[in-house]
Order: C-alpha cells, then sequence, then structure tokens
C-alpha cells in the first residue's frame, strides 16, 4: 500500500512509499484511511526540524490528522465496519509519570510519551491503518470527510477546557473573546466561543480572501492591527493566542486585564522581541490573572470536541478546508499555503 513518509530530522526525504499492508492486533481496528490534514506540525516534520522514526525504522510515516472508517473491529466490542473514526495521537509514556498514569498523557511531565505520525509512532498518513480500540473515536456519520477536523477541534477543546476551569477560580462569566491568528486553530477556538455564547473577535493580518468572511459566517467580528490595538477597542475577557508569532504572544500576555490568556500557538526559539518585563508581571500581578499554554488531548477532550463539531454548522465547517490534494501530490500539501488557505486535506 501507498504511505506518505520521511526518514526524520532529513529535509527533502518527503516521498509518498509502498509499505507493507498493517496487521491487526488483538484489541486493534483495522480502518482504511479517508482523509488526512495537515498542520504545521507536519511541515516542521518535513522541514528537518522534528520527528522521530518507531525503534528499528529508517522512515516515518507521518500524519495526525486522522479520518478513516474501520474495515474490521473485534468481535462483541463497541466498533462495526463502516464506523468513521479518528485516532487520538498521544500515547502515555511507559513509566508512566503520575499525569499519564492518570489519564492525563497530555499532561506528561517526563516527555517519554510517544505519538502517532510524530514521535516514535507511525502516523495515519496511508492507505490503511490499525489502531488501538481504546484509542479510537467514533463519529457521528453526518459528519462525513468534515471529521477529519477532530484532531485540531480537540486542541482547543482542552483550551476552552482549562480556561473555565482556570476562571472558576473566582466569579467567572465571561463575554468577549479575543482570538489571535484566523488558522484552523484561530477558526476553531472561535466556534467554540461562539458555541458558549460569547461575542467573538478574531485578529488576523490578512485583509481579504476567505478569512474574514468565514468569522462574519459565525456571526463574529474580523479585525486587522495588533492586539493592543483590538483589546483596547473589544475589553476580552478571555484571550487567546493562537499564531506562535513571537510579537503576538508578547502582546497577547502585555493583555493580561482580560481575566484569563491561553497561548496555543508553538513559536519557533531564537525571535527575539522587546518587552516591558516589569509593566507585564505588573499588569498580571495587580489583575490576578492568569496566563497558561496549551496543546495536546487527551481522551475527555476527543469527546468534547466531537461534540462541538456535532453541533456545528456543516457548512460553516466546510469553509475551513480551502484545498483538497490526492495522496500522490502530498508533498504539495505539506509545502506552506498561501493567505487564502486554511486547511489543507490530502485525500487518501
Amino acid at each position: 500500500m501507498r504511505a506518505l513518509t520521511m526518514v526524520p530530522l532529513k529535509a527533502g526525504s518527503l516521498q509518498v512509499s509502498e509499505v507493507p499492508e498493517p496487521t491487526r492486533g488483538e484489541g486493534e481496528l483495522l480502518v482504511e484511511g479517508v482523509a488526512l490534514g495537515v498542520c504545521g506540525t507536519d511541515r516542521e516534520i518535513v522541514s528537518g526540524d522534528y520527528g522521530y522514526a518507531p525503534p528499528g525504522d529508517e522512515r516515518l510515516i507521518i500524519g495526525h490528522e486522522s479520518l478513516g472508517r474501520v474495515m474490521e473491529a473485534p468481535a462483541g466490542g463497541d466498533f462495526r465496519p463502516g464506523d468513521l473514526v479518528v485516532g487520538i495521537v498521544r500515547r502515555p509514556d511507559p513509566v508512566p509519570c503520575g499525569a499519564c498514569a492518570h489519564g492525563e498523557f497530555d499532561m506528561c511531565r517526563n516527555g517519554r510519551y510517544t505519538e502517532r505520525g510524530i514521535k516514535q509512532r507511525h502516523g495515519f498518513g496511508s492507505e490503511r491503518w490499525t489502531i488501538e480500540t481504546d484509542y479510537a473515536v467514533r463519529l457521528d456519520p453526518a459528519l462525513g470527510d468534515l471529521g477529519v477536523l477532530l484532531e485540531p477541534t480537540t486542541v482547543v477543546a482542552k483550551a476552552w477546557d482549562h480556561l473555565e476551569r482556570i476562571g472558576a477560580r473566582a466569579w467567572f462569566e465571561p463575554r468577549r473573546v479575543l482570538v489571535a491568528g484566523a488558522g484552523p486553530i484561530g477558526l476553531l477556538a472561535a466556534l467554540l466561543g461562539a458555541q458558549r455564547g460569547l461575542d467573538v473577535h478574531v485578529l488576523d493580518r490578512v485583509t481579504g480572501g476567505v478569512k474574514p468572511k468565514i468569522v462574519a459566517n459565525l456571526g463574529g467580528t474580523y479585525h486587522t492591527g495588533s492586539v493592543a490595538d483590538v483589546a483596547a477597542k473589544t475589553r476580552p475577557d478571555i484571550v487567546i493566542e493562537a499564531t506562535g508569532v513571537a510579537q503576538l504572544v508578547m502582546e497577547a500576555i502585555a493583555e493580561s486585564a482580560a481575566s484569563v490568556v491561553c497561548l496555543t500557538g508553538v513559536s519557533r526559539a531564537g525571535h527575539r522581541t522587546e518587552v516591558d518585563a516589569g509593566g507585564v508581571n505588573r499588569q498580571i500581578v495587580l489583575s490576578n490573572a492568569a496566563v497558561f499554554g496549551s496543546v495536546n488531548a487527551n481522551h475527555r477532550h476527543y469527546r468534547l470536541a466531537a461534540e462541538a463539531l456535532g453541533r456545528a454548522d456543516r457548512s460553516w465547517l466546510a469553509q475551513l478546508i480551502t484545498n483538497r490534494l490526492p495522496l500522490d501530490r502530498a508533498p504539495e500539501a505539506l509545502r506552506a499555503g498561501g493567505d487564502d488557505d486554511v486547511k489543507v486535506v490530502i485525500d487518501l
């Protein structure tokens, strides 16, 4: 069968390869790949910045934003052939640390976790794959190929879960949220804000194209400019930073008059920016504000994300998928997209 593989940490090694058919083990599903979402992590791996093959393998099958249809399932279990499923990406470390031992493997404390398509486990970028039933999530069949949005939605489902937990340390009735970044994570974060009845504001550098329309169709307000300027106008109770751009990250942290600031974007190291550290510290302390980072997801967040997608307007979700390419053109999908690209999907 065909799969999208590369030699980790070796830029230029990405290719569509012939690999052996997977063998379903006890307690596993055999799944036909339907679609694979592409994100910034995939592009970092393809650039040679990150990634680890399974022990004993030279090449890694990449891809972690999965969508597949069950071909074979254990008898008497919860899954049936034809079910639409997504695979959970991370696995707890074998030690395990305290967080992993309690099912919170997204918060692993010793870094010994593994991840499908990223770290020491083959991913979902193949025509067929297997997965343990305990790490498969069944989707509403009405979602169809929009189910490929589940994994990125888990990231923001976790972010909102933690935002609300942190806010609950005191009286917390947020009315407005400011999301920095109109990529997939930012727009899905905005969706979950809208589902909570909040006044949603989204900031991005792009002035035209599909992104302002997508925000408007959600009932939100689209902005360009600086985080500080938009925050001064909107006075958000929550700020979610979803770009990883160092300057925007620091601007978001500085806007901690919002009671909670969540950072979901992953910055590249080495980008320096000036900041008034004393002023930021003063603002956070005197506002009793909280700034935290959030990435990855566990079983609970996959369930929350599936519920959120199930409630979402299908036509709005469809706007997020701005480009589709077949598997034999997958290397094109891994190149950086233009300003009008939101989510690129590889059809398997």
